[in-house]
């Protein structure tokens, strides 16, 4: 690539949309990569705290219950608590699943830092502190880490 200005420009150009298509990325799955990190955590706690409180307690506990929420019979409270046990698992099994699997985590972190690299490399770049061939060859080592990213999209 020549040294040109234009040349200088147009990479400018693409670096200035590559970061903007990872911060458009990044405003979408930061709040995705919490609310799941968030339900995993918070379901587990409480299926924990809903299976502790019969398993310390034992009748005492079931029975107390039972006359708080005016239930006849504490079999019901053994029955609620676990059935919520269950579905507050499932939920936390479920959003770790699916972080897991689609690397929600994994790929922000990858966009963070690529948007890191590259806002630095067009500083490099306006400011003259790199030729226009190496600024080119970083980018596309930059851009490369992201491609799940959807430049055409932002």
């Amino acid at each position: 690539m020549s040294e040109s200005p234009d040349a200088r420009q147009r990479l400018s150009t693409l670096i200035d949309d590559k970061r903007q298509a990872i911060r458009a990325y990044l405003a979408r799955e930061r709040p995705r990569r919490n609310r799941l990190s968030n339900v995993s955590i918070v379901g587990s706690a409480l299926a924990a705290v809903l299976t502790a409180g019969p398993a310390v307690g034992g009748t005492k506990f079931t029975e107390a219950l039972g006359r708080i929420f005016a239930l006849g019979d504490d079999s019901i409270v053994w029955r609620v608590l676990c059935l919520l046990a269950v579905i507050l698992s499932v939920a936390a099994a479920l959003s770790t699943n699916f972080a897991t699997s689609r690397s929600v985590a994994d790929r922000v972190s990858a966009a963070e830092t690529c948007n890191a690299q590259l806002e630095g490399l067009a500083v490099s770049l306006d400011i003259g502190h790199i030729d226009v061939d190496e600024a080119v060859k970083l980018y596309q080592q930059y851009a490369g880490q992201v491609a799940f990213v959807d430049t055409t999209h932002a």
